[in-house]
């Protein structure tokens, strides 16, 4: 039997087939469409408080801390009438430790700049009691940068968490080894809660020789050294580089979803002289001026972004700023002085360190200035070696300069493998 359908029936069937064809292929296409990945949130070591709370649990603690130390967590808060709900908001470590009534703070030890981040650099902070918490104080920058052994008498365990920014004459680095080395003495195991290295993507510098050693640079390594704070711990163990090659029982609590790639901005100024993500960049390069006397804008808001001296003019300097007492610099250099030199908060961010900044100022100096000095002593503690004021006298490019260092950073590269944390 054949069977007849109407015009309009053969129609009906045509457009079902038509659209069914064209769902089945939106269909298709939806499958083909990758899924959208939602970004890994980073998480501090402090923030993983599940690794690192049952080891402080009855136990008398000590924490090293400074305006850095804080920690997220979840707070009550009413969203609407009778509506309660939650939210993050950032609280101080020491606070957050301190009212678990599980975990006994006996005391708080303070770096460089203080407990709150406010003293200059290289000002002898003072100990004190924090208003908040009723807890003793004790500087690390002060009468002694080594905890005594009274100091950690009754402590159990100490807590470390102090942001770094990767470079080797940021003095937190040598606080971690002072109180790693105390503490090893002692026999009271170290927690150190690691934190994100802002510069932790590149290496460069001259490695430091050991007969320069100094608080501001007291182990072999470039300038730029490109591990975390927790990393470098392991390091200073693992290369026994504590007194008479003794070694920390020390705890990393690691970072998540962080590899040396990842892109950091501080929440919080390290210290008072390094404001924001570009003086943080810049400070590795920068720092040299501090053993030249060129200012890099210290008693500004301009903290190691700009560079300047009264010694140049504007013939030759084009930017000009005059430093005056503020926070974090109570006596700047060139205080009341107007200094020339360059802004340099449009500068690209760097991967590596540049001298030709101060190579340039050091030529201004050497053809320009009635000033007879253009070093002063502290420049080879900072750059950790006599030869780099020595290349840059005998008129040696940036370029030249950084070619000589290549063969010491490949074999602290080799070095640090061994103590990496993340990729």
């Amino acid at each position: 039997m054949i069977l007849k359908y109407s015009k309009s029936t053969y129609l009906l069937l045509f457009f079902s087939i038509c659209f069914k064809l064209v769902s089945c292929a939106q269909q298709s296409t939806k499958k083909a469409q990758p899924e959208k990945k939602t970004p890994k949130i980073l998480k501090t070591g402090a923030n993983r408080t599940e690794l690192y709370l049952d080891l402080l649990k009855n136990k008398n603690v000590a924490i090293v801390a400074n305006q850095t130390s804080t920690i997220e967590i979840l707070q009550r808060k009413e969203i609407s009438t009778n509506v309660m709900g939650s939210e993050k908001v950032s609280k101080h470590l020491v606070d957050y430790l301190h009212s678990n009534k599980n975990i006994n703070v006996q005391r708080v030890f303070a770096p460089e700049h203080g407990f709150r981040g406010k003293a200059d650099a290289g000002e002898t902070v003072k100990d004190g009691v924090d208003t908040k918490t009723g807890l003793s104080i004790i500087s690390l920058y002060g009468k002694n940068k080594k905890p005594y052994p009274e100091q950690l008498k009754d402590i159990d365990v100490v807590v470390f968490d102090i942001q770094d920014v990767g470079a080797r004459f940021y003095t937190y680095i040598s606080t971690l080894h002072y109180v790693m080395e105390a503490c090893a003495e002692a026999k009271i195991p170290v927690i150190l809660l690691d934190r994100p290295n802002p510069n932790g993507y590149y290496i460069d510098g001259p490695v430091l020789e050991m007969k320069h050693k100094s608080f501001v640079g007291m182990h072999p390594v470039p300038i730029v050294y490109g591990m975390t704070i927790g990393e470098y711990g392991k390091m200073i163990n693992g290369e026994h580089w504590l007194e008479n090659g003794i070694q920390c029982d020390l705890t990393v609590v690691p970072l998540e979803n962080y590899t040396h790639d990842t892109k950091y901005s501080l929440p919080i100024k390290p210290s008072p002289n390094l404001p924001n993500d570009i003086s943080i960049n810049l400070y590795p390069s920068l720092c040299f001026f501090e053993g030249t006397n060129v200012s890099v804008g210290r008693g500004t808001s301009e903290q190691f972004q700009i560079v300047g001296s009264p010694f140049y003019n504007l013939d030759r300097y084009t930017h000009e700023f005059t430093p005056v007492p503020n926070e974090g610099a109570k006596y700047p250099k060139h205080k009341d002085k107007i200094c020339y030199g360059y802004d340099l908060r449009d500068v690209k961010a760097l991967d590596k360190i540049d001298l030709t900044w101060l190579i340039d100022f050091y030529n201004g100096h050497k053809n320009h200035s009635k000033e007879k000095e253009f070093f002063n002593t502290f420049f080879v503690k900072l750059a950790g070696t006599e030869r780099l004021k020595e290349q840059i006298k005998k008129g040696l490019t940036s370029d030249e300069i950084r070619s000589s260092w290549k063969q010491k950073i490949k074999e602290f590269q080799l070095k640090r493998e061994k103590y990496l944390l993340y990729e």
